[in-house]
C-alpha cells in the first residue's frame, strides 16, 4: 500500500469548502481499490490566522511543509488584509521557497459545459507559466512616500537558468502532446531586455526540440488569438505575470474560473509540489454552498498523476467528466446543484465504477 502524505492548507473564502471537497473525493477514489491511500495534515494558515497571529506561516513552517508528499491549496485573500500581504504573506513564500518554478494550467470544456466562445469547443490548452521570478520576483521599492517626489519601483528578473529551465519544460509538456506545438508568448517589441532574453533562450532551445512546432506571439496579440482561433493554440509558455493573466482567460473561455485547475511544480522533487484551483477566494459566495468543486477535483488529478499515480487520476476525470456530461452544474455553470451534490456525484461514480488499473 502506498501512503502518501498530503498537507492541506484550505486558506480563505471558498478554500476551505473546495479543499474538504477534494479530500473527500481523492479518499474515496482511494478506497476503490487504489493500492494508495493520503494522510492528511490540515494547516490552519489563512488570514484569519494571520489577523490573529501577525504572520501567515509560523517559524519553521517551511520546514514542516518539507516532509510532505504534495500541498493541497485552497485560495488566500480576504477583504480584511491587503493582497499584497496575503499573496506575499503565504502562497509566495511556499511557490519560492520550494523552488515550484513550472506553473501548469490546463483549459479544455469539458463535456455538458458550454463556452462562452463560439467554437469553445476547440479549446485545449496547456498554459506553461514561470513562476519563480520574472514580474513577479519582488524587487523594487518605494521611497519619498506622501512627497510629490515619490517614486515606486518594480522590477522584473530574468536569468538565464529561469528561463531555459521553463522553456525546457514547456517543450518537454509539448513533446507528449498530440499536436506538438508550442506558442512563445512575449512582449519583446516594448520590453527589449528581459523579454529579448527571454525570446533568444527560446529559440536556443527550440534547437534540441526539432519534432515540436513553434510560433511567437505577443501577449496581446495572443489574447485575441485565443478568442478568435482557439484551435490553432495547443501549449503556450509565458512569463509569471504574462501566464497568470492568459490563464485566467482561459479558465473563463472554458466555462468558469470554478474549473480551472493549477499545478506549481518543482520537476527534480527536490521540494513538495503545490496544487490550486484557479479561483481565488470567491468572497461573493464563501459560505453558500454553491462554490464549484471541479477546479479542485482536477487539481487532485493532477496531484494523483504528479505522485505517480496515473491510473487513479484518469479515473478521477472519467468521474468529473461524467458528472458534468449529466448538467450536475453549480450556478457558475448555469445549474443549481451544490458543492455538496457535485460532490456526492462524484464520489457516487467512483464507488459504483471501482475497476481501474492500479499502479503495481
Amino acid at each position: 500500500m502506498r501512503v502518501y502524505k498530503i498537507a492541506a492548507i484550505p486558506a480563505d473564502g471558498i478554500g476551505p469548502e473546495v479543499i474538504a471537497a477534494g479530500l473527500e473525493v481523492v479518499e474515496t477514489l482511494a478506497a476503490c481499490d487504489g493500492g494508495f491511500r493520503i494522510e492528511t495534515e490540515h494547516f490552519p494558515w489563512s488570514s484569519a490566522y494571520y489577523l490573529e497571529h501577525g504572520h501567515y506561516i509560523p517559524e519553521g513552517g517551511l520546514d514542516r511543509l518539507k516532509t510532505f508528499d504534495a500541498i493541497f491549496f485552497g485560495a488566500v485573500g480576504s477583504q480584511q488584509v491587503p493582497d499584497h500581504v496575503s499573496l506575499w504573506g503565504l502562497r509566495l513564500p511556499i511557490a519560492q521557497g520550494f523552488d515550484q518554478y513550472a506553473n501548469v494550467r490546463p483549459a479544455r470544456v469539458l463535456p455538458g459545459v458550454k463556452s462562452p466562445l463560439i467554437g469553445g469547443e476547440g479549446i485545449d490548452w496547456v498554459i506553461v507559466r514561470e513562476n519563480s521570478e520574472g514580474e513577479y520576483a519582488g524587487n523594487g521599492g518605494r521611497a519619498h512616500r506622501g512627497l510629490p517626489i515619490e517614486v515606486g519601483t518594480e522590477t522584473a528578473v530574468f536569468t538565464r537558468v529561469g528561463v531555459e529551465r521553463i522553456h525546457r519544460f514547456a517543450f518537454d509538456l509539448a513533446r507528449k502532446r498530440p499536436a506538438k506545438h508550442l506558442t512563445l508568448v512575449t512582449k519583446s517589441n516594448a520590453q527589449r531586455f528581459g523579454m529579448v532574453m527571454w525570446d533568444e533562450i527560446f529559440y536556443e532551445v527550440a534547437a534540441d526540440y526539432p519534432d515540436v512546432k513553434t510560433d511567437r506571439e505577443l501577449v496581446d496579440a495572443v489574447t485575441t488569438r485565443m478568442v478568435l482561433k482557439p484551435r490553432t493554440l495547443d501549449v503556450i509558455v509565458a512569463t509569471n505575470l504574462h501566464a497568470d493573466i492568459l490563464s485566467d482567460l482561459a479558465a473563463a473561455l472554458s466555462g468558469s474560473l470554478g474549473i480551472g485547475p493549477t499545478a506549481n511544480l518543482n520537476p527534480e522533487r527536490q521540494f513538495p509540489s503545490m496544487f490550486e484551483p484557479i479561483h481565488g477566494s470567491a468572497f461573493d459566495i464563501t459560505g453558500k454552498g454553491i462554490a464549484n468543486p471541479v477546479a479542485t477535483f482536477w487539481t487532485a488529478a493532477m496531484m494523483l498523476e504528479h505522485l505517480g499515480e496515473d491510473a487513479a487520476a484518469k479515473h478521477l476525470m472519467a468521474a468529473v467528466e461524467a458528472v458534468t456530461a449529466a448538467k450536475v452544474h453549480t450556478p457558475d455553470l448555469g445549474g443549481n446543484a451544490t458543492t455538496a451534490d457535485v460532490t456526492k456525484a462524484v464520489c457516487d461514480y467512483l464507488r459504483a465504477r471501482k475497476a481501474f488499473e492500479p499502479r503495481v
